[in-house]
């Protein structure tokens, strides 16, 4: 077992309709791995065809305009992801849309875990409940 602290490793697929990728979830996305919340372990973007097809597309020029969009993740490969996965992830997305994956370590729990372990514990299960989920829980106990 290694020394190295590691923290939970989570995934998220992301649709961007209509392939309109704006800037501000990429300035939130930097911010966290600048704060050393989390750190990215792989980054990959597909456009969706018509035909349900997808392309892979370089992560530096997103639009095809020239200008580096993330050239900040340019070469972010853990090798954790293959076509399958992008392939996969693409099939969750509607024709002309673009979609994204990022595979990204919980850095902040990495001490933490770490901790545990040393003190003979382990952990044994995680999990994720959906934001939605929990906010209709909230919702529902507010209007209880």
């Amino acid at each position: 077992m290694t020394d190295q602290d590691v923290g939970p490793i989570d995934y998220l697929v992301v649709e961007f309709p209509g392939a309109q990728l704006k800037g501000e979830a990429l300035a939130a996305l930097i911010d966290l791995v600048e704060q050393g919340i989390i750190r990215i372990l792989d980054l990959a973007v597909a456009m969706v065809g018509d035909d349900g097809s997808f392309t892979a597309v370089e992560i530096t020029d997103l639009d095809g305009d020239g200008t580096l969009d993330l050239a900040v993740f340019e070469g972010v490969s853990s090798g954790l992801l293959d076509d399958d996965d992008l392939a996969e992830s693409a099939a969750l997305a509607e024709a002309g849309s673009a979609v994204g994956l990022l595979v990204y370590e919980n850095t902040w729990a990495g001490p933490f875990v770490s901790a545990l372990r040393r003190a003979g514990a382990d952990v044994i299960s995680s999990g994720r409940i959906p934001a939605d989920e929990v906010i209709a829980a909230l919702d529902a106990l507010e209007n209880a």
